[in-house]
């Protein structure tokens, strides 16, 4: 499988020019691509790497038996592997999956204060075990979130380069309309990214082969191996609860009433039985929530109903895999996709916020007359932004930017099937200019100020 160029090869690079770079941990869930891109990364970097497996090589779990310290662990490895080079200033030592060996964070202190070699951890299902790794080697270490591939990820691996993004984005500054090549193009190359997600396996299958043939089959089996982890990591009666809300996310969404709802999940269902595997599912990195505010002002934080969320598939990939055969035919084949329609979109924008670093805020007003699909934030405003899956006026942005009671709320972003337009304080953007609305909106605002 060819490397598929990732962001975060230029933030491994940055880390290891930075002469006071800390070991480094990069969370993420399962198949996203962590292991290769620090592969790669070691690969042109390094002349020596010592790669530790704690699953595929378990007796590399017993190397602390001997303490914490750089010494003690390097001789362990060594007494495994006396193969093993160690290069001081020169080596790399990669330890992968440590969720199977979460302890080893606690060696990193030591790693950090000897500074003879460059320490980066991985591990899928990271977030389930985080909570007690996340006191140790404080001030020691540095926590790197990665992501399946977003949309300009997908670009590259299509073979479109910077100048290709500079040029979506400058029509986006400058709220100039595509051309319709521009348009088309970029539509079709965003319904294939809806379609098939950002794991980097089903990307390079689809770059390669140039059709959808084998993706579908690629996007189950990845399906299978996370509810197989489900199944092995998660504690008895969780396991089927947490099944049971991974399996009921496609119906919820395709909804009206998107917010998730226990009820629906199985007969009976509470939701104190089942917080703690909607949790779950977010920690892993499987799932996305979206909260309900509790009224949309600044700050958001602390601001909002965590009882009432909508939850979202974390690679929309996932989502259109878990659609019934006639869906799946009628969405590569273009057509209308009825109640999933609305689902897919505001799924992928969900993903795109959230890949852009945005937590995840909605607002439904408990009379029902006013709804946003999304809210983020700059500097100065809170910016509502909704998802349009068919035409029509949008009656709820237009309330939140006009009205007095509304005062953090200064212009929105709508999101649709349509060219760039502005009318007033509403921004239209096609949906594949989610990727880049963080950058937009920061400019925009700095524009406005001059």
């Amino acid at each position: 499988m060819a490397y598929l160029t990732r962001k975060i090869d230029d933030y491994l690079l940055h880390w290891k020019n930075d002469p006071d770079r800390k070991p480094l941990i990069i969370k993420g869930a399962r198949q996203i691509g962590k292991t290769r891109s620090i592969r790669n990364f070691a690969e042109k970097n390094y002349r020596n790497i010592i790669e530790i497996n704690f699953i595929e090589e378990p007796s590399f779990k017993n190397i602390l038996e001997e303490g914490y310290g750089t010494e003690s662990i390097i001789r362990s490895i060594s007494r495994i592997k006396p193969s093993y080079n160690f290069i001081p200033g020169n080596t790399l030592i990669f330890f992968d999956e440590i969720q199977s060996c979460p302890d080893i964070v606690t060696s990193l202190k030591f790693f950090k204060l000897d500074g003879n070699y460059d320490i980066i951890c991985s591990g899928s299902l990271l977030g389930i075990n985080y909570k007690q790794i996340e006191s140790i080697s404080v001030g020691y270490k540095t926590d790197y979130e990665m992501y399946s591939m977003d949309f300009e990820e997908f670009l590259w691996a299509m073979g479109y380069d910077n100048s290709f993004i500079e040029d979506i984005y400058s029509n986006m500054l400058g709220m100039n309309a595509y051309s319709s090549v521009m348009m088309d193009t970029l539509s079709r190359l965003f319904l294939d990214y809806v379609i098939i997600g950002g794991m980097p396996e089903v990307v390079n299958s689809y770059s390669v082969n140039k059709n959808f043939n084998g993706t579908l089959e690629l996007q189950r089996q990845i399906i299978a191996a996370y509810k197989e982890d489900i199944r092995k990591y998660a504690m008895g009666a969780e396991q089927s609860r947490i099944a049971r809300v991974f399996d009921s996310i496609p119906v919820q969404l395709a909804k009206d009433y998107k917010k998730f709802q226990i009820s629906k999940v199985a007969s009976g269902a509470r939701f104190h039985d089942y917080a703690g595997c909607i949790e779950w599912l977010k920690d892993a990195g499987i799932i996305n929530m979206c909260y309900c505010m509790n009224f949309p002002e600044l700050p958001i934080k602390g601001n909002y109903d965590d009882s009432r969320f909508k939850l979202y598939y974390a690679d929309t990939g996932m989502l259109v895999a878990m659609l019934d055969d006639e869906a799946q035919d009628d969405l590569r084949a273009g057509k209308n996709m009825g109640v999933y329609k609305g689902a897919l979109y505001e799924s992928v924008v969900a993903e795109a916020l959230k890949k852009g670093g945005y937590e995840l805020y909605y607002y439904k007003r408990s009379d029902g007359t006013l709804e946003e699909d999304f809210f983020i934030r700059s500097k100065h405003s809170l910016i509502p932004v909704e998802v349009k899956a068919r035409s029509g006026r949008s009656k709820s942005l237009r309330t939140l930017i006009t009205s007095d009671k509304y005062s953090d709320i200064r212009y929105g972003i709508k999101l649709s099937h349509n060219n760039i337009g502005h009318e007033g304080a509403i921004y239209t953007l096609p949906y594949f200019c989610a990727f880049l609305l963080k950058r937009f909106i920061r400019e925009y605002e700095a524009e406005e100020e001059i």
